[in-house]
């Protein structure tokens, strides 16, 4: 591997900085943005029980505001509850675009790699065309064959390495992108559920 880097000349670090990163990004997203931690099953009807049985205190609310990304959505819309409900929704969606913007957290880093390293690529193979014409001379031709070899070696690997991180970096990044945009119309959902269960407009 050490010898394959060295090959790829020194475009080969920033390119390995960039797939670390990638994958420690990918790794936490898809660590963070697990359903279970985002939506806790139930927790509408668990927070409607409590309404109802006069038991959502500020300990309680504390603890749904900790609880979940959903649970900090829904509890600034139950502190807001007395307001009516318009105010009650405008809290919600007030919360819900800070919970969404915190869900999409480093993706914006992930999707920068994906753009900068087919250029990093792309650079280390114009380092290696350079060292390639550097061998030859006006009178004798290719003036270094083991040097000529170094470079397309520098060309081909820097080239493949730049797409190797580029490739699977653009996949997530679209891929964590539709899944913040479909927790954030479940979340609405729920929490339209938690306006009409509250003002009278639906059963559980």
């Amino acid at each position: 591997m050490l010898e394959v880097i060295k090959a790829g000349g020194w475009v080969m670090w920033p390119i390995i900085a960039c797939s670390i990163i990638a994958m420690a990004i990918i790794a936490e997203r898809f660590w963070t943005l697990r359903s279970s931690r985002i939506m806790p099953r139930n927790l509408v009807p668990q927070i409607w029980n409590l309404h109802r049985q006069g038991q959502l205190d500020a300990t309680h609310m504390r603890q749904l505001r900790l609880s979940s990304p959903l649970g900090a959505v829904l509890a600034a819309g139950l502190a807001n509850h007395r307001h009516g409900r318009e105010v009650m929704k405008e809290s919600l969606e007030q919360a819900g675009r800070a919970v969404v913007h915190e869900l999409g957290r480093y993706l914006n880093t992930l999707g920068t790699i994906a753009s900068i390293s087919p250029y990093l690529g792309l650079l280390g193979s114009v380092l290696g065309m350079i060292k390639v014409f550097s061998t030859f001379s006006m009178e004798a031709g290719i003036s270094n064959p083991a040097h000529l070899a170094g470079g397309i070696s520098e060309i081909l690997i820097a080239t493949a390495s730049g797409l190797a991180i580029a490739i699977p970096s653009l996949m997530f990044h679209r891929y964590f992108l539709g899944r913040v945009d479909d927790l954030a119309v479940k979340m609405e959902e729920e929490a339209l559920r938690l306006i009409e269960m509250l003002h009278g407009e639906r059963d559980e």
